[in-house]
């Protein structure tokens, strides 16, 4: 039988957690991971274990916004970084991340070398020699290249109607034995898949916030899942009190009062107006549906 040690009073173990605390050595800029992201990063004090609630109506952004903080993770942090995908391929999320990196449009990109060829100004002709590539496909290949250093720390999976978060919970086993990493970025778009169907979008919300909760508690990890918003009925900060368990809550709106940088661009305000370890903000994003790309506005 194991021996049964005495509790252990705050008092006993403050010195021991102060010693942890100076170990670090280093100073700290953020208490989490950065996201890549300036302002964002100073609302949140970067990207901690806890889960984080986006929320957002159909098309507004959200999938694009999650895989670019994801990428900018695993890129800034070096952190294992998973993404649960139950409405995109693995091929439509990789577009989107070469588009944002290249700064060549997705759909030009899906079409591949041969358009490539042809859009950049190179005449069209029959490629004989594989490695002859047109100049927006050299590029493409030349920032493909260059991301394969952060890249490896990003899993992305397909999910299913059969997806749980069981299975969910094993995947991130798997990549924390794999990577020998305690720190780990989770990402699960469209969150309210895994909810019972047979119950309303509220009723699942708080389900699955509290399924989550209990992963990003239990694992130490950082869980932000996306959840739409389909009838705009409340004000942004109305969200704060309908997830209890939530660490954060943000919520996407396309922004009424200001104007795009360019007319096939979104102006989006980000309202953090829930926060547990920092303040409430509302942050200004310029988003390229193109090149599925997100730009922090700071003017």
């Amino acid at each position: 039988m194991a021996e049964k040690k005495p509790p252990v009073s705050e008092a006993e173990e403050l010195d021991s957690f102060l010693a942890e605390l100076q170990s670090g050595g280093e100073i700290k800029e953020l208490a989490g991971c950065a996201t890549g992201f300036a302002s964002l990063d100073r609302v949140l004090n970067g990207i901690s274990p806890g889960l984080y609630l986006l929320v957002g109506p159909p098309a507004c952004g959200k999938s694009a916004f999650a895989k670019q903080i994801l990428d900018q993770v695993a890129r800034h942090n070096s952190v294992p970084a998973l993404f649960f995908a139950f409405n995109e391929r693995k091929a439509d999320l990789r577009i989107r991340t070469l588009a944002r990196l290249s700064g060549l449009e997705s759909r030009e990109v899906r079409r591949g070398a041969g358009y490539l060829l042809h859009a950049y100004g190179v005449p069209k002709y029959q490629i004989n020699d594989p490695n002859e590539m047109a100049p927006g496909w050299d590029k493409l290949k030349l920032v493909a290249e260059g991301a394969k250093r952060w890249l490896d720390f990003i899993y992305v999976h397909e999910c299913g109607e059969r997806t749980t978060l069981n299975d969910i919970e094993r995947r991130v086993r798997e990549v924390r034995e794999a990577k020998k990493s305690q720190r780990l970025m989770v990402i699960i778009d469209d969150s309210q898949r895994l909810g019972d169907v047979g119950f309303s979008l509220e009723a699942r919300l708080l389900m699955v916030a509290e399924m989550l909760q209990g992963l990003a508690a239990q694992s130490e990890i950082a869980v932000l899942a996306t959840w739409p918003e389909l009838q705009r009925l409340v004000q942004p900060q109305e969200w704060a009190e309908r997830v209890a368990g939530a660490n954060v809550v943000m919520v996407m709106r396309e922004s009424a009062e200001r104007k795009p940088s360019f007319e096939t661009d979104r102006a989006i305000d980000l309202h953090v107006v829930k926060n547990r370890s920092g303040e409430k903000a509302t942050l200004r994003f310029n988003f390229s549906p193109s090149f599925s790309k997100f730009t922090e506005q700071t003017d």
